[in-house]
Order: C-alpha cells, then structure tokens, then sequence
C-alpha cells in the first residue's frame, strides 16, 4: 500500500512541536529530555475544554498541529491509536469504586474513560462526522494505527488523520505497565501528493519478528518506554528527509515494513 505524507506533528519530553523539534530529530541540533506538557485546545469551545484530561490534551495538541495547513479538517478520516488511554481517568475509576463506601463517579471521569473520548473531543471540534477508528495494540499500538489509516488510504482513496498518544499510568497501574514520558504524534496521510507532501511512504504487512533494531541513541531511546514513541524511527528519517525502510512490531510474530521516500 502507498500513501503520502501530507502533514506530521510530534509533542514529547524535549520536542516541543514539529518545527521546533526537527533539527533534533533529523541529528543536526543537540536534544535534551523535557517535561510534556499538553496545552489547553483552543479548537475546542470552553466549555468542553474544561472537561478534557491531559491525555485527550496531547492527542489533540498533535491533531491540531499535523493539519494546521488545511482548510477541511472536517473532512479526514481519523484513526486514534492509543496503549494505555486514559489510563488517570480509569485509574481515578477504580480509585472511586475501591473507597469504602463510594458509589457515585463523576459523568465528566465516565465519559474521558472510553477509550475513544480524544477522537470524540477532536471530532466535536472540528465538526466531523467523517469515519473514526479508536484502537489499541500494546506495544504495537502506532503500528497497529498506521495500518489501520494506510488500508484506509488505499481502499477508499480517504485522507487519514492518524494520531498516537500515550501518557504514564499513575500508580498502581504503573507498576503493572511501567511507560516513559508523554509522547503524541500525528501524520496526515493522502492517496496522491499534495503542495508541500513530506514524503511517499509504502507500508507492508509481514507475517516475521520485526528486524532488530539498529543502536540507539538518547533520543530513540524514549521510544522502549512510550508506544506512542515507536513512531520515532520514522519521525527522524522524515526530519532528516532521507530514505528509510523500517519495521515496527505489531505483535512478536508480525511487523510492519515502512518504505520512506522523501518528496
């Protein structure tokens, strides 16, 4: 399957945006870990701003960013591809339900529990009622996201917003399911280029264990601690605007290749 990148965000521990960030990610600037901080979402009216939690902030930080260019947001295809979710709402849940005595939850904690409330807070923001998918797939949760908009792109001729999204789980779950930093990334992807298209980019389903991964350094390092991070190999070929081909786990028995060609 072949698509076009069309738009790229990222927001995560000493990369503050895509613009911001590049230099880092392509090597040519020092990086330095940074807190995660997901702003408020002006896209939003107050009212439900004020009811969005941290991880819903960051998914739609990067959404906001990765299709800042275009005119229609309203008219892309989502796919919301998340490990742990809103894992302090569903932490504060089970916090609630565990005190003695305790039965009533807020309807605000409910309805940011359901694993697809940052694809229901973007598309109250922009007005879509265009087709939306809100996964996750463990550690292969952005993989599992890519394929999923890239099968998109290919059967429907669909423009994609895909966004990946993960933030640490408070304790106890952290212990259970330790996780790095925030980290959230977003890429628009189109079935034919467009002015300003980053990159061609061919994806392909294949039924092996991933490739072992080259030597890390510092900064792909984030990427063993956050799902969300796996996103990274390709963030930096695309920084860098070199070609790439890269597999990324979807499960230990599959992975998915990446074929990366600059514009």
């Amino acid at each position: 399957m072949n698509c076009w990148i069309c738009g790229v965000a990222v927001l995560g521990s000493g990369l503050p945006g895509w613009a911001a960030s590049e230099a880092a990610l392509a090597g040519t600037a020092p990086w330095s870990p940074g807190d995660v901080v997901p702003p408020p979402p002006p896209l939003l009216p107050p009212t439900e701003r004020r009811r969005t939690s941290p991880a819903v902030r960051l998914a739609l930080a990067v959404a906001a960013e990765a299709t800042a260019g275009i005119a229609d947001r309203a008219a892309l295809e989502t796919v919301f591809a998340s490990s742990n979710g809103d894992g302090a709402v569903v932490g504060g849940i089970l916090e609630a339900l565990h005190a003695p005595g305790s039965i009533a939850l807020s309807p605000t904690q409910f309805h940011n529990s359901v694993h697809n409330s940052a694809a229901g807070y973007w598309h109250i923001a922009v007005g879509s009622v265009a087709p939306s998918v809100s996964l996750g797939g463990h550690d292969g949760s952005f993989a599992a996201g890519l394929l999923t908009a890239g099968i998109a792109v290919a059967a429907r001729g669909a423009a994609v917003l895909l966004c990946a999204y993960d933030l640490p789980l408070p304790a106890p779950l952290a212990a259970v399911r330790p996780t790095g930093p925030g980290f959230g990334t977003a890429l628009v992807l189109r079935p034919a280029p467009t002015e300003g298209a980053l990159a061609r980019l061919s994806l392909r389903h294949v039924a092996e264990p991933a490739p072992a991964p080259a030597p890390a350094d510092a900064l792909d390092a984030l990427a063993e601690g956050n799902p969300a991070a796996r996103a990274l190999p390709l963030l930096r070929a695309l920084a860098a605007r070199r070609p790439a081909r890269i597999g990324l786990a979807l499960s230990a028995d599959m992975h998915l290749a990446l074929d990366l060609a600059p514009c």
